[in-house]
């Protein structure tokens, strides 16, 4: 079962559609999944900005509705990605995710957005496979520290529980010792 798991199922999870979008009309759906994809996560930069959840940035769900609000003016997808990179200008600052960032005291991302924020915003080619190998590392990691674990406490019982004769004919001369010592004063 697990391993029907990690063959057929994992790799499917982790090429699935990551994000949601209020878009309605499917060319901007497709817009936006195409700007998501080539975006990186403000909070986590090994994933694409379509991988990231509120849960896990929050600052790149906002970005993802100024996206939104970015495809919904009509702008096409080179133009949001290049604009992502360079500034989208003082002509955003209208926006209700700027006016937020604004008001959230969060000058840094509404300069970012403004004046851009460099070549570093570009997601990194799909690392699907960084993390399918960290997360298989991860797992054999925790196999070994489990086999290292009971083998460990095996020996401890076998050690525990299984008394040595080495053992046992000190522990009769120590009982013999005691008794003639017992013996002798009595």
């Amino acid at each position: 079962m697990v391993i029907f798991g990690f063959v057929f199922l994992l790799p499917s999870l982790l090429f699935a559609q990551k994000t949601t979008t209020n878009l309605k009309e499917e060319t901007q759906v497709r817009t936006f999944l195409k700007v998501t994809e080539q975006i990186r996560c403000i909070c986590l930069p090994s994933l694409p900005i379509q991988s990231c959840s509120f849960n896990m940035c929050a600052a790149s769900s906002y970005l993802k509705t100024f996206i939104e609000n970015r495809i919904k003016d009509g702008m096409k997808e080179e133009e949001i990605i290049s604009k992502m990179e360079n500034g989208f200008g003082d002509s955003v600052l209208q926006d209700p995710i700027v006016v937020m960032f604004q008001e959230n005291g969060n000058q840094g991302m509404v300069d970012s957005i403004v004046y851009g924020f460099g070549s570093k915003i570009l997601a990194q080619p799909d690392g699907t496979w960084i993390n399918f190998t960290l997360l298989a590392l991860g797992v054999l990691g925790l196999f070994g520290i489990y086999k290292f674990g009971t083998r460990k406490k095996k020996e401890g019982f076998d050690t525990n529980s299984k008394p040595t004769t080495d053992n046992l004919k000190s522990t009769t001369e120590e009982i013999k010792n005691k008794i003639r010592k017992f013996e002798e004063e009595s």
